[in-house]
């Protein structure tokens, strides 16, 4: 059994879409979420689920190795990054390294960066008149969206569409690519560690 642990600082929409992908697999499981904020939506979805939840202090996070400790013990596969909105420290990425992923509302590396979420990066798009945007999920490493991308998606925009249409049309490639995508991962890094303990 390979266990998810999902990060989300807000509603959980793709956290949403990932516990109902996995929840009949009987060989991929969301075991936790971690949210930074004690009133997220995100930690209603994970008791409806039955999921254990954990809500995190940025001292917690950033001065502690606790975390790190209690993801270990729930032997964590994959750390799925769903609107998690705090820059993860050192200790964690070096830990899970090519173990964590995010997904961006853009095609990176076009409107990445620190500040860079949500209606902000749709509003960009808007004032610089592009085409096409999509999602990029990437890897994550010390900097924000700057880790190595996995896989990308896009859409076409339309000149009259305002930043909430292009939100929506964003949001569609989200639900329909995260949960797949985050599937083939896990698969690979189980394969990789069998083929590791075969040795």
């Amino acid at each position: 059994m390979a266990n998810i642990a999902i990060f989300a600082s807000g509603t959980g929409t793709n956290a949403r879409k990932i516990i109902e992908y996995f929840e009949e697999n009987a060989n991929i499981h969301v075991s936790l979420v971690v949210s930074n904020k004690a009133t997220a939506p995100v930690l209603n979805l994970a008791d409806e689920y039955g999921i254990e939840k954990m809500v995190i202090s940025r001292k917690f996070f950033y001065e502690t190795e606790e975390l790190l400790q209690a993801l270990r013990a729930r032997n964590v596969t994959l750390i799925v990054l769903a609107g998690f909105l705090w820059l993860l420290p050192d200790h964690l990425v070096r830990a899970y390294d090519k173990r964590i992923i995010n997904i961006h509302p853009a095609l990176l590396p076009k409107y990445g960066g620190k500040g860079m979420y949500g209606m902000h990066v749709h509003r960009a798009v808007k004032a610089a008149g592009e085409a096409v945007s999509g999602i990029t999920i990437h890897y994550v490493n010390e900097h924000y969206d700057e880790g190595g991308i996995i896989f990308q998606a896009s859409c076409l925009l339309q000149p009259e569409d305002e930043p909430e249409d292009i939100a929506r049309k964003v949001l569609q490639l989200e639900h329909r690519h995260f949960a797949p995508v985050v599937e083939k991962l896990v698969r690979e890094l189980e394969e990789t560690t069998q083929q590791t303990n075969n040795q």
